[in-house]
């Protein structure tokens, strides 16, 4: 994911989903010590909804 893409996807994560700013914080923490797929740390740490999870992959799947 490019720097524009990952940029919009924090974006999108605080204006539509209303994540934290802290919440934020930790996951991208987590994904520089274990590389993985933003959205899947942010439920592994209970930081979003299995809900919130769909549709962040459903709004990735149109913004790509």
């Amino acid at each position: 994911m490019g720097t524009a893409s990952y940029t919009k996807l924090v974006r999108f994560l605080q204006e539509e989903l209303a994540i934290s700013s802290s919440a934020l914080q930790v996951a991208l923490k987590h994904v520089e010590q274990d590389p993985g797929p933003l959205p899947m740390v942010l439920w592994q740490y209970g930081l979003v909804t299995l809900e919130q999870l769909d549709i962040i992959y459903d709004w990735l799947e149109t913004a790509t």
